[in-house]
C-alpha cells in the first residue's frame, strides 16, 4: 500500500493535558499498534494551559484506560508552536479549547489545522467532557467516545493518505 510511506502527525488537545487528550493519545496509539502503522502516523498530546506541566495523566484516567487494555503515559505540557509548525492537525476536545487553541495559533494556516474530535463520533456528542471533577463514570463515557472516535478517525485518515 503506497499511503503507509507517508507520515502524518496528530496533536489530541484537551484543557489541563492530564485526563481526555493522554487518553486519545494512548486510544490512538493503540489503534496504530493494533494495525501495525505506529511510525506511519504519529500522535502526541497537549493542552492549552499550563498548569499541570509535568504532571502524569490523572490516576483514575489511568485506571479506567487500562482496564482497556489502554496504556497512558507521559507528562502533562502547554501546546507550543511548534505543535503547530509540525502537526498535521491538532484535534481538540470541546469547543472551549478550541476557541482556546484558536486563540494559540501563530497565524491562519495553523488555525486551519484545528478540528474537533467529536466530528468524528458516531454518536450525538458534540464535546468530549471532562471527567475531572465528576465520578468513575465519566471516565468511562470519555474513553467510550475516544474509542469511537479515534477508530473513525483513522480510518478518515487513511483515505486521506491514498
Amino acid at each position: 500500500m503506497a499511503w503507509l510511506a507517508v507520515i502524518m502527525h496528530i496533536v489530541f488537545v484537551c484543557w489541563g493535558n492530564i485526563c481526555r487528550s493522554p487518553a486519545a493519545e494512548a486510544t490512538f496509539k493503540k489503534l496504530l499498534n493494533d494495525r501495525e502503522l505506529q511510525g506511519k502516523i504519529t500522535c502526541d498530546s497537549a493542552g492549552t494551559i499550563s498548569q499541570h506541566h509535568g504532571n502524569p495523566p490523572d490516576s483514575r484516567m489511568q485506571k479506567a484506560a487500562r482496564n482497556r487494555n489502554i496504556q497512558t503515559s507521559g507528562t502533562a505540557r502547554m501546546v507550543t508552536d511548534h505543535d503547530f509548525e509540525n502537526a498535521d492537525f491538532l484535534i481538540t476536545m470541546d469547543h472551549f479549547n478550541f476557541s482556546e487553541l484558536s486563540r494559540l495559533a501563530p497565524n491562519e494556516e495553523a488555525k486551519k489545522k484545528i478540528l474537533t474530535f467529536c466530528d468524528y463520533v458516531s454518536t450525538s456528542d458534540v464535546e468530549v467532557p471532562d471527567p475531572y471533577y465528576g465520578g468513575g463514570t465519566g471516565f468511562e463515557k470519555v474513553l467510550d467516545l475516544l474509542e469511537d472516535g479515534c477508530t473513525r478517525l483513522l480510518e478518515e485518515l487513511q483515505k486521506k493518505l491514498k
